[in-house]
C-alpha cells in the first residue's frame, strides 16, 4: 500500500524528485507518467524561496503537496510541488511527463502531433496540461488534478539541474533512464 500523500509529500526535495518518477499526473484527465523532475530547497541560492516569501512564491510557503505555479522569463508556466514541511519554500519542479491521456487535447494546445515533444520540458508540459496561474496553490492529490503514486518505476537519472545560473552543480535533477520523453538526456543512472 502506498504512503498517504501527506506523508509522501512531507519528504525533502531531493527524495520527493527522486519519487516522483514513475509517478502518474493528470489535470482534467489530461496528462501521464511524471519522467523527468529537479529539486529546489529553501537555502537552495537557484530557489525561487532562497530570499524569503514573496507575493509570487507565496505557495511554496504554504501546505505541502499544493501546485506553485510560476511564469518563467515571461514566456510559459512552470508547476512545482511544494514538499518537506519541516523546510518551507522546498518544492520540486516537474519537468517532464509521457503523455498517456488526453493526447488529443495535447495536440492542440500544443499546435503539434510528435507526441515525444508534447510535455518534454517544463513549458511544453503546462502548456500541453492547460496549467496556469489559477492553479498555483492547489492541491495536487484533490480535484482538478489526479495524482497516483507508484512503487519503483525502474532506473533512476540523475545529474545536474538545467535552465538555472545559480548552484548549477547539484546533481538534483532526475529522470526515468531510458525515457525518450525527457526535455534532455541524463547519463548517470542508478536503481
Amino acid at each position: 500500500m502506498p504512503p498517504r500523500s501527506d506523508e509522501f509529500f512531507a519528504q525533502d526535495a531531493v527524495s520527493l524528485a527522486a519519487a516522483l518518477i514513475g509517478c502518474e499526473l493528470y489535470l482534467d484527465g489530461v496528462g501521464g507518467r511524471i519522467v523527468e523532475t529537479e529539486a529546489y530547497r529553501a537555502g537552495d541560492a537557484a530557489s525561487h524561496s532562497f530570499r524569503g516569501e514573496t507575493l509570487r512564491n507565496r505557495a511554496m510557503f504554504g501546505p505541502i503537496g499544493r501546485a506553485y505555479v510560476y511564469r518563467s522569463y515571461g514566456l510559459h508556466w512552470c508547476l512545482n510541488i511544494v514538499c518537506d514541511g519541516t523546510e518551507p519554500g522546498s518544492a520540486v519542479l516537474l519537468r517532464a511527463l509521457e503523455p498517456l491521456a488526453g493526447l488529443d487535447v495535447m495536440v492542440r494546445r500544443r499546435g503539434l502531433d510528435e507526441p515525444r515533444l508534447l510535455c518534454a520540458g517544463p513549458g511544453r508540459l503546462t502548456q500541453a496540461l492547460g496549467i496556469d496561474a489559477g492553479h498555483d496553490g492547489l492541491a495536487i492529490d484533490e480535484p482538478p488534478f489526479l495524482f497516483r503514486q507508484v512503487a519503483a518505476p525502474g532506473p533512476l537519472g540523475v545529474g545536474p539541474r538545467i535552465g538555472i545560473t545559480k548552484a548549477i552543480d547539484e546533481p538534483w535533477r532526475f529522470g526515468l533512464a531510458g525515457s525518450r520523453y525527457l526535455s534532455r538526456p541524463l547519463r548517470n543512472v542508478f536503481g
